[in-house]
């Protein structure tokens, strides 16, 4: 910048503004102000009374790409003073568009960017590749998936660009089989590159598809050239993956084998360790990012460790690590970090200095917060009036009402007999149209992907299914097995009608259509929706010693790995 000061006084000094190339030599000025001093650019933009477009394209792009909050929104503000000069050289352009979505999109302008959309449209810029790639990144990133959808499939040209940018929103909305589905009709027009292969790894994972992360990874490994197969996010991509699929010895042969490695590398390994139950591993390979490999951590990497902490129960550990982020590495809390420490404090049963926390949180507490509460409220046998205190707080923050917490205050009013209480509180769920979200567990066998809700009947196999389960009950039943009914239905109905509920749960379901289908020695991978109740576990780990299986299951919450009788969780979770 100092050179470049120099060289604009020279400028000022010597070069007359009539000048043929004083215009050119004047945009070359702003340009490069732009990319090292905004506001320094910002004053050469001002210093010309008739800017041409050339020049409002290079502020607004520079304002689009800050870091700075307030300079994406003031793409947007110099956007429109662009559209109120109405200067024949200086006319919005398919450069123009781009950025200013780009800036609408990082500050979820949604209303802002469809007047910019109108703008396009009107000026003829409807079939234009770039400005449609940006519309489609503008509208996904706004969370209106169908109307990025309906420009991509209108457009007339679509380059590469366009397909991964689909992709990519397809994978973050969560239509993993969409995205996936996108990925193959790309590849009859382009080939993909390493940007296409981070979201389709992120649909896999999405999906929990081994097979098909597989497939990806091979894919690459054979198809693209060293710069993807060596690049950083895609390996990333691949060791989140891996974590996410189950398969964590792999997830780590990934990250070992890596040429170079960023925070984010070093972020994935230990949030996988961390969601797998592996505190001691996670809390390894932090120490050995910052002391081995120097690399400064950052809010994730404090999400990651801390949440290592919390599915062990390492609450003096955790609240270490704490002091560490804000005292050594001067990483501001966020809510997230406050909710593992609550939930870290609340799991342990310390629900008084988990109260404590969340009162001298400078956040307001979030739903999962309050809910995290509740949930310890009810394992650790709270007061009635204190589970209710949560409930309050929760419907008050997420401001709708969310048939879970009515599931934990039932519980809460069975444990202390309140019947007459648990059989009002389903009848106001009734009344108020709240229904219990149904279980709902995945499974791939052979590249397919099975899926089962609780008392599903509708699987071609469900005949074969559920006499397996008849068996399964009988050979829990002969080594001693008792039920545990907390997992049960709200109402206090006869045992046995309760005991039917429990062993037709989606995820008991998809392990007896596993064990009949999987090869002999193969890990049986079960992915559910909601959290594993305390019986499915109990079960679970009694079927891995019964039939000499692996069960892995990812629930909402974490992996369990069950093995010989025994979770990795060791029963804490």
């Amino acid at each position: 910048m100092p050179q470049l000061k120099q060289i604009h006084a020279q400028t000022l000094r010597t070069v007359d503004t009539n000048h043929p190339q004083a215009l050119f030599l004047y945009t070359r000025i702003l340009l490069y102000s732009s990319l090292a001093d905004l506001n320094y650019a910002t004053l050469v933009f001002h210093h010309f009374s008739h800017p041409n477009s050339f020049m409002w394209n290079t502020l607004i792009r520079a304002y689009a790409r800050s870091t700075n909050t307030n300079y994406k929104h003031k793409a947007m503000e110099l956007y429109k003073a662009m559209v109120m000069v109405e200067e024949k050289n200086a006319v919005p352009d398919n450069h123009t568009f781009p950025f200013v979505l780009k800036a609408c999109a990082y500050t979820f302008s949604l209303w802002e960017g469809k007047q910019v959309h109108a703008h396009a449209l009107k000026r003829g810029f409807e079939l234009d590749t770039h400005v449609c790639n940006s519309l489609i990144h503008f509208y996904a990133t706004c969370g209106c998936l169908d109307l990025a959808e309906k420009i991509f499939y209108k457009m007339n040209e679509r380059n590469e660009v366009s397909w991964n940018i689909m992709i990519d929103s397809y994978a973050k909305g969560g239509k993993f089989d969409t995205a996936l589905k996108t990925f193959g009709e790309m590849q009859k027009e382009h080939d993909p590159d390493g940007y296409t292969m981070q979201s389709v790894f992120s649909a896999c994972a999405g999906l929990g598809s081994l097979s098909l992360g597989l497939w990806a990874h091979a894919y690459i490994l054979k198809k693209c050239d060293k710069n993807i197969v060596d690049d950083v996010l895609v390996n990333t991509c691949l060791v989140d993956m891996y974590c996410k699929c189950g398969e964590l010895e792999i997830a780590k042969q990934v990250f070992e084998s890596m040429p170079a490695r960023d925070v984010n590398s070093w972020n994935s390994i230990i949030m996988g360790f961390a969601m797998h139950g592996k505190a001691e591993a996670a809390l390894d390979y932090y120490v050995r990012m910052v002391k081995a490999e120097k690399i400064v951590p950052n809010s994730i990497t404090f999400v990651g460790v801390l949440c290592a902490c919390n599915h062990r129960g390492m609450v003096d550990e955790g609240i270490v690590h704490f002091d560490l982020m804000t005292k050594e590495y001067n990483v501001e809390p966020r809510l997230e970090h406050y909710g593992c420490l609550v939930d870290l404090f609340a799991r342990a049963g310390r629900i008084d200095e988990a109260l404590n926390m969340v009162s001298e949180m400078p956040i307001k507490p979030d739903a999962v917060i309050w809910r995290s509460l509740l949930d310890a409220c009810c394992k650790h046998h709270a007061s009635v009036e204190l589970s209710e205190e949560m409930v309050k707080q929760v419907f008050e923050s997420e401001g709708s009402e969310c048939s879970g917490v009515y599931v934990l205050l039932s519980k809460v009013y069975a444990s202390a007999c309140r019947w007459n209480d648990v059989g009002l509180l389903r009848k106001l769920m009734s009344d108020k149209g709240v229904t219990k979200e149904p279980g709902c567990s995945l499974i791939e066998i052979d590249g397919e992907v099975h899926e089962f809700f609780s008392g599903d009947t509708t699987h071609p196999q469900s005949e074969n299914i559920y006499k397996f389960v008849n068996e399964i009950e009988e050979k829990l039943q002969s080594i001693g097995y008792l039920p545990d009914y907390s997992g049960a239905t709200m109402v206090d109905e006869a045992n046995d009608g309760k005991q039917n509920t429990l062993r037709l749960h989606s995820e008991r379901l998809a392990i007896a259509f596993g064990i009949l289908n999987s090869r002999p020695g193969v890990p049986i991978r079960v992915f559910k929706n909601i959290r594993v109740c305390n019986d499915c576990h109990r079960v679970s780990k009694l079927i891995s010693r019964i039939y000499n299986v692996e069960l892995i299951v990812r629930d909402r919450a974490r992996f369990h790995h069950f093995k010989d009788g025994v979770c990795s969780c060791m029963d804490y979770w």
